[in-house]
């Protein structure tokens, strides 16, 4: 059954949207925590003065969050259910935090984005669902939250749904689904509520479980990028020659003819590894080993792909990126580079324009970029990177650049296209 498969979805909205309690109520009502974290959070919630059990506390996890009753990172969770397996990442709301709101997204297939009802869709609603859609989130939910504070009101929940249909569509993002719920009572979020009899869709957890909502996964481009060359230094395995990593994209099966690029070489899948078993086929996004009927020069970085599916090789792209460090990046700086499996140094060319998320207008003639600033960058490398528009493939479209001299991981970027010099 294809809803067995897992699930990976983020959360995004303003402050006191409920995110927190959403995910918290999600996985209470769900079954997902232990007794040892439910009486930890009861004791927590017990310290604040609270009557009840505060869910929120199941996600914000550091101090500065639970003092403050806000997100500051991003809280990861997994859970399951008998129909489906699922990771959350809870994200900030505040406007400072938008990178760590990049960080939980980047691998999301499904953003969940958090109305107050009395509020409706506010700034920070705009920029959540804009920067979803840039990441490339194919699908979105909007849970209007709060709605026993607007008496359940239908005409406001319709009045929500269609402002924020119209930014979608402005975005040219996917068409969202909209669910009315109160997390903190537990209405719609795993099972339908009797106070919208007029809500005829179904329960937040309903329609996780669904086959309405997919995993992100590019089944059209098969892509390998090399992590490891297996030589086993045994007796038994002499002349055993593998290439382990996972698979980006699309499947591969024995007999196939594969590029290995950037050098081109052509050759034939004569084996594919699984541990100790052996498989006709894989697809993304299994770990496998592959081998080849070629004694060929690879090393960790290549790619893999079908001979007549190839990616685009270049050292000299164009992507979107969220500037991530303190220290603004300017023209002419030079970075380290990680995409898929391979390191390079790239230099910014140019700035070509920074996004107003506001507006959704982009900024010409800028001369550097701030913390968590958004940006179309073009970029240099000095090798070859083997790379697909993030459009068609989230894993061989993005990257992240990091500073050399302190390690740190400075932007995350998003590949548009390759550059003709």
């Amino acid at each position: 059954m294809s809803t067995m498969s897992m699930l990976r979805f983020s959360t995004a909205g303003s402050v006191d949207d409920g995110k927190s309690t959403l995910i918290g109520r999600l996985l209470f009502d769900a079954k997902g925590i232990f007794e040892d974290q439910l009486a930890h959070v009861e004791e927590a919630s017990r310290r604040r003065g609270f009557d009840r059990t505060d869910l929120a506390l199941l996600t914000d996890g550091l101090r500065a969050e639970r003092e403050q009753g806000i997100t500051i990172d991003v809280a990861y969770r997994y859970f399951a259910t008998p129909k489906r397996k699922f990771i959350i990442a809870d994200t900030p709301g505040h406007i400072q935090y938008t990178r760590n709101m990049v960080t939980g997204a980047s691998t999301a297939d499904v953003a969940l984005v958090l109305v107050d009802a009395r509020h409706g869709v506010v700034e920070q609603s705009r920029r959540h669902a804009t920067l979803s859609i840039l990441l490339g989130i194919p699908q979105m939910i909007l849970c209007v939250n709060k709605m026993d504070l607007v008496d359940w009101s239908p005409a406001r929940f319709d009045e929500i749904k269609r402002e924020f249909a119209q930014l979608i569509a402005k975005l040219n993002g996917p068409t969202p689904y909209a669910i009315p719920l109160s997390a903190l009572h537990g209405d719609n979020v795993v099972t339908h509520s009797d106070k919208t009899p007029w809500y005829q869709g179904p329960a937040l957890l309903e329609l996780l479980e669904s086959d309405a909502l997919v995993p992100a996964i590019d089944t059209t481009h098969p892509r390998f990028a090399v992590q490891w060359v297996i030589r086993p230094q045994s007796e038994a395995f002499h002349d055993y020659r593998g290439y382990g990593g996972q698979i980006a994209g699309g499947s591969f099966s024995v007999g196939d003819e594969v590029i290995v690029l950037p050098a081109g070489h052509v050759s034939r899948i004569t084996a594919i590894d699984l541990g100790t078993q052996s498989l006709a086929h894989a697809r993304a996004p299994q770990s496998v080993t592959l081998r080849l009927a070629d004694d060929l020069d690879i090393s960790r970085g290549d790619m893999i792909s079908l001979a007549n599916s190839q990616p685009m090789v270049t050292n000299h792209l164009r992507a979107r990126v969220c500037w991530m460090a303190t220290k603004p990046l300017t023209a002419r700086s030079t970075l380290a580079i990680k995409h898929t499996t391979r390191w390079a140094r790239a230099m910014v060319t140019q700035i070509e324009s920074k996004l107003d998320v506001t507006t959704l207008e982009a900024i010409p003639n800028v001369t550097k970029l701030e913390l968590n600033d958004i940006a179309t960058l073009a970029l240099k490398t000095t090798s070859p990177l083997v790379i697909d528009p993030y459009a068609i493939n989230r894993r061989t479209g993005s990257f992240i650049l990091v500073d050399e001299s302190t390690n740190s991981t400075v932007a995350a970027g998003m590949i548009e296209a390759a550059i003709d010099d």
